[in-house]
């Protein structure tokens, strides 16, 4: 998006409004989407299975009672496997969900810096002259 001419500006600024309201809507319902992602692990056996948000919090966990054969150190190995895998499919989620959210963002346009406040304010002066 061009530099607009300064008879322009208030077009410009309109558009530039409406493409940052409508990232902005994106982005909020992408961040909803995150909300509810569930990831999802379980061991080989399906005696651990655990379960992570989109943050990657821990929010489920089940162990089935045979599973504590399996003695202290394999079962604690086991769960934490499985529940780093739960958070890891999580954020895989939340990582596909905010690239769509970005790659579905229109193209911003160049931010007007000082530069070209103060060429819009010296030609407002000249043509007030």
């Amino acid at each position: 998006m061009p530099i607009p001419a300064p008879e322009d500006d208030l077009e410009y600024l309109e558009q530039v409004l409406a493409k940052t309201r409508q990232t902005v809507r994106g982005l909020r319902d992408a961040q909803a989407a995150i909300r509810d992602v569930t990831g999802r692990a379980a061991s080989k056996d399906g005696l651990v299975e655990a379960s992570a948000n989109g943050r990657g919090d821990m929010t489920g966990l089940r162990i089935d009672p045979r599973a504590l054969r399996l003695g202290e150190a394999e079962l604690g190995r086991r769960v934490t496997a499985v529940l780093q895998e739960a958070q890891q499919d999580a954020a895989r989620q939340a990582q596909e969900i905010a690239s769509r959210a970005m790659g579905d963002a229109p193209e911003m346009p160049p931010p007007l810096d000082e530069d070209f406040v103060r060429a819009r304010v010296e030609q407002v002066a000249r043509d007030l002259l």
